[in-house]
């Protein structure tokens, strides 16, 4: 891959890598940096990004092995000397809470930010597929390739986090 096709792969796939990052980090700083060090590794890598392929899906498993090492490091730095973390979900909550003369709009988001709070509230290993299949809307066979994991395991993983969240949003749409 060359400066140009990544630059083509920056343009095609930026904005679905960059969603997968934040919705991964859930924090807009952390998102943007896993964002950079993923283009950053790209470029490293770029002999072997094999751009007649699926680029997406690989530049999508560099964002989540970057990803998965910053949050073992942390973890490892917590249990060393623990530190606090800083959150964007009270700007998340102000931006989303904004008032709009629509009550179908405001019903919507309300609705939105609890799917949303619901998903992040999945395990790890049950949020990631989630993401990549519904965000980035990879297939089974690439979210397999891109977690290095069997596909039957993909399937598990969407089906019990279907059924987990369905178990959570039951409460909230039989409420309206």
């Amino acid at each position: 891959m060359n400066r140009v096709q990544l630059e083509q792969c920056i343009h095609e796939y930026g904005k679905d890598i960059y969603t997968f990052c934040s919705r991964v980090t859930g924090n807009r700083q952390e998102a943007e940096d896993l964002y950079q060090d993923t283009f950053l590794k790209a470029v490293e890598l770029e002999e072997k990004i094999d751009f007649d392929q699926n680029p997406r899906s690989y530049l999508v498993s560099v964002a989540l092995r970057i990803w998965k090492n910053r949050r073992r490091k942390f973890a490892w730095r917590q249990r060393i000397a623990g530190t606090c973390t800083l959150t964007e979900e009270a700007a998340k909550e102000e931006c989303l809470g904004q008032e709009n003369s629509a009550e179908a709009e405001v019903f919507r988001r309300e609705l939105e930010m609890q799917v949303r709070k619901a998903v992040a509230n999945l395990a790890e290993k049950y949020r990631i597929p989630v993401y990549l299949y519904y965000t980035l809307q990879l297939s089974v066979e690439e979210i397999a390739t891109v977690m290095e994991i069997p596909q039957g395991t993909v399937k598990s993983r969407l089906h019990k986090a279907r059924a987990l969240l369905k178990k959570e949003l039951e409460v909230v749409l039989d409420e309206t």
